[in-house]
């Protein structure tokens, strides 16, 4: 029987290519986002994908979409947790709602979503639970007190995954993505940029498999990814 990817937070940039790039190589894929309706377009394009609604900041929905995966489909040997928004404001700018909401996406999502998939992972032996996660993790900008603490917090939480699960044959990777992805939106936003500016989610849904397929004797836990003209 083929193997199992399920991908949070899939949009027209990485979430898509995750999902073309896993199916590529035999994985049934299931789509989690709130837009069922984008999901159901983009499953009908790519063979092997089925969409499902969820909204990660809902652990109740979580709950449920991951039980209706398990009856329907079968266990999953990977995860790719790609959910990531936030309020991007100045502290005395963040509301709290904002920064309630920034927490619950990137952490609280990740926690419940990893929750339903390590028991079968763990008896298995094996598995891949990736993070995809951003700069802001390392630091924090004067406009991204919810963003950035919400990111660093993601990046404690898969560390302690990473320790935890390692000896017990799962594999943890979280993957910083620094820069602009190349998706109509950002184009429209930069116009005069150089295509050698952006991100290109195929490439990264190159990194993400690849990472996946690393031997256990050798396994990354922290990956950079970035093109050349971005400043670090």
């Amino acid at each position: 029987m083929s193997k199992l990817c399920v991908i949070t937070g899939v949009g027209a940039g990485n979430g898509a290519s995750f999902s073309r790039r896993f199916t590529r190589e035999g994985y049934r894929v299931v789509m989690l986002a709130r837009n069922l309706t984008y999901l159901e377009t983009l499953a009908k394009e790519i063979p092997g994908s089925v969409a499902m609604e969820c909204d990660v900041r809902d652990p109740d929905a979580i709950r449920d979409v991951f039980a209706r995966i398990h009856e329907e489909i079968g266990t999953v040997d990977t995860l790719i947790y790609n959910a990531g928004a936030g309020e991007w404001a100045s502290i005395m700018d963040t509301s709290l709602e904002g920064m309630q909401s920034s927490w619950a996406t990137n952490t609280l999502g990740l926690v419940a979503c990893a929750q339903q998939v390590i028991p079968s992972m763990t008896e298995n032996g094996e598995g891949n639970i990736m993070v995809i996660g951003a700069t802001a993790s390392l630091r924090g900008g004067a406009q991204s007190t919810a963003f950035a603490s919400a990111k660093a917090a993601q990046r404690s939480v898969a560390q302690s995954m990473a320790r935890d699960l390692g000896p017990k044959g799962i594999h943890v990777g979280y993957l910083i993505i620094d820069g602009i992805i190349d998706i109509e939106r950002t184009r429209e936003r930069f116009p005069d940029r150089a295509d050698d500016f952006f991100m290109q989610p195929d490439a990264i849904a190159d990194s993400v498999y690849a990472l996946t397929q690393q031997d256990r004797s050798a396994w990354a836990f922290e990956i950079d990814l970035r093109p050349y003209g971005e400043k670090w």
